[in-house]
């Protein structure tokens, strides 16, 4: 079985103007930006100015016969010593600051974001690939920029520092010196490049390997029955075996990498004892100065593989960037006009008139009504053609069809999650398109097949429907559906904790708490999508008997699994590619002996069929 984790790519080019619209972003922190890249220049010329203390006080040492006072150089020295300091506790707090705040800010941006997307975005993308973005990405992308910064920074300016040291010191021996410079900037990028691959690689199997692990502990019973232990121990060695290869791999080139550099370093080092110490020999240089040249030449190894590794670790966080900067820049197809913002922004919130004011009880709704209505899916495929469908308040629409005909697109589009391709939807007799989505869609009420429950009490499930709901008002939420009952049968009743998803309820109790939530709501237009398909005839019913109440005065659309459920909707529609082929209520379209009578003659038939003795059902529970 595959276990493979997708990893983030790697460009072997560096896209300066994906990091200049990064670096844009975090111009917005210059209060943690400014001291950050000045305690980082600060640093660099306190680790530069060590040496030159050195050779100041070996100097000092070397031509005084007697003993001296030592009492200047040791002042220097602890000084530089608590400018570093210093410097350390600043660029900590700044980088620090830095990075926590761009995660948050952009984490809460591209959450903000993905709110506003409409549905169609979210049909073609995993729910792990937008985790990602907002976990994984947006923190490779805050380290990169604030510790990134700063290594950049200080290694930069220490290698222009030391070499402007060096030149003044002695020109030809610090152009000696200098000469080892290139190699091994070319060294440090090449292999700082490899060894991010193969660790890269090495994280992969990691991460392979930890899934098969998971996988094979959760489906311990079904190995065991199947006696699949052997091929398993096998998968796992198969992975083990790779998970070596590349951690072997990786340690080979850090092997290789480390005395490379620490022979250049010693070339330079070497050279400039060869070469200065002829000096000193002959009295052109102190021995001061040379013993900050070699102090120099094994200095050079530090900034320059710093800044090695962060162009590198730059280059592997490219694809981070661009995918958090790609759904920042997603503009939502679903969002009001420039007119309706225009009328939003002319308005306090507290103060905006009733017709575009966002609480659920603003403006009634009078009708409903799709003319002409396209739809096509952004595969091409054609859903709806020329759809025609008026509803008033009041009325119950309840759809029914073989599946992929065009039911749940209906009730979609009815809810604005996906915009007509041609015609329009008109609320009230108005565009739907020309009035505010947030007012529109606090005016919905939606119950699915599959109901959602979030961590926390039944009461704060039922609560999310309108949170300033008092406990009282729940309670009647409740009663109304005739989810009371189970709710006070539970050890801690309206504060029982429902777990993660609800996995504590069953699965007719979790769509009891979503109708209570929904009719808690108090929505101006109600959507079942075959939202009691999936729980047992005994909690249907008990739905069934509140939602007379429920549906009186609403606009309601009904998708049935059961066609029992729907026989007092005011209207039934038959749904057939995307049309509407029979239309009428219960008793008439069962008096026409077309296809709902085909439809629901055959329901009735399997659930006789299965209530016979000795027939073992297989039915909803």
């Amino acid at each position: 079985m595959s276990h493979e984790v997708p990893e983030d790519e790697f460009s072997e080019k560096f896209d300066m103007d994906l990091w200049k619209k990064v670096f844009r972003i975090a111009l917005r922190y210059k209060r943690f930006l400014i001291p950050l890249a000045v305690s980082a220049v600060a640093i660099a010329g306190v680790d530069a100015s060590f040496a030159l203390v050195t050779r100041w006080t070996v100097d000092d040492v070397d031509q005084v016969d007697s003993m001296m006072d030592l009492v200047p150089h040791i002042s220097v020295y602890l000084g530089l010593t608590v400018a570093l300091s210093a410097g350390v506790l600043v660029f900590i707090r700044s980088a620090g600051g830095l990075a926590n705040h761009m995660s948050h800010d952009i984490r809460r941006d591209c959450f903000q974001r993905l709110q506003e997307l409409e549905f169609s975005y979210f049909d073609h993308r995993p729910i792990g690939w937008m985790i990602s973005r907002l976990t994984s990405d947006c923190d490779k992308l805050s380290r990169i920029i604030a510790w990134g910064t700063l290594d950049l920074v200080w290694a930069f300016c220490l290698v222009v520092m030391i070499a402007v040291i060096l030149i003044v010191l002695n020109p030809l021996l610090g152009l000696l010196v200098l000469a080892v410079v290139p190699p091994l900037i070319v060294i440090s990028g090449i292999f700082q490049k490899k060894l991010l691959l193969s660790s890269r690689d090495t994280r992969k199997y990691n991460s392979m390997i930890t899934a098969s692990f998971s996988e094979a502990l959760q489906g311990l019973r079904t190995s065991k029955a199947l006696v699949r232990e052997e091929e398993n121990l096998d998968e796992f060695q198969t992975l083990s075996t790779q998970m070596y290869g590349v951690s072997m791999k990786n340690a080979l080139q850090s092997a290789v990498y480390i005395p490379m550099v620490l022979t250049l370093g010693s070339v330079a080092a070497g050279v400039a004892l060869w070469r200065g110490g002829g000096d000193v020999i002959s009295g052109t240089m102190t021995l001061g100065t040379l013993v900050a040249f070699i102090f120099y030449a094994g200095q050079f190894f530090n900034p320059i593989n710093q800044i090695a590794q962060v162009l590198v670790q730059m280059q592997g966080a490219q694809a981070a960037g661009e995918r958090v900067l790609e759904l920042l820049a997603t503009e939502p197809a679903i969002s009001d006009s420039d007119a309706v913002k225009a009328k939003l922004e002319a308005w306090d919130r507290e103060d905006r008139p009733d017709d575009i004011a966002p609480d659920g009880g603003a403006r009634k709704i009078e009708g409903l009504e799709f003319r002409g209505v396209d739809f096509s899916y952004q595969t091409g495929e054609e859903v709806l053609k020329n759809f025609q469908l008026k509803v008033k308040a009041g009325e119950t629409i309840a759809l029914v069809g073989a599946s992929g005909g065009g039911k749940s697109t209906i009730v979609n589009l009815v809810a604005r999650f996906y915009e007509p391709t041609g015609g329009a939807i008109l609320v009230n007799g108005e565009d739907l398109r020309e009035r505010s989505l947030e007012w529109y869609q606090s005016n919905l009420g939606i119950v699915l097949q599959s109901p959602h429950l979030f961590s926390g009490s039944v009461r704060e499930n039922i609560r999310y429907g309108r949170l300033d709901a008092s406990d009282e008002e729940v309670a009647e939420a409740a009663r109304r559906v005739n989810a009371e009952g189970f709710i006070k049968a539970l050890e801690d009743g309206y504060d029982t904790d429902v777990g993660e998803g609800g996995n504590r309820l069953s699965t007719g109790q979790k769509q009891l708490v979503s109708f209570a939530r929904t009719v808690l709501a108090n929505p101006a237009i109600f959507i079942m999508d075959e939202a009691t398909s999936s729980i047992d005839t005994e909690t249907e019913q008990l739905i069934q008997q509140g939602l007379q109440k429920i549906f009186e005065g609403r606009i309601s659309f009904v998708i049935a699994h059961r066609l029992s459920t729907i026989r007092t909707a005011d209207r039934i529609l038959v749904i057939e590619k995307g049309r509407i082929i029979e239309s009428g209520k219960h008793e008439e379209l069962l008096a026409e002996k077309g296809h709902y009578h085909s439809l629901y003659t055959s329901q009735l038939q399997q659930e006789f069929a299965s209530s016979m003795p000795g027939h073992e059902s297989s039915g909803d529970s």
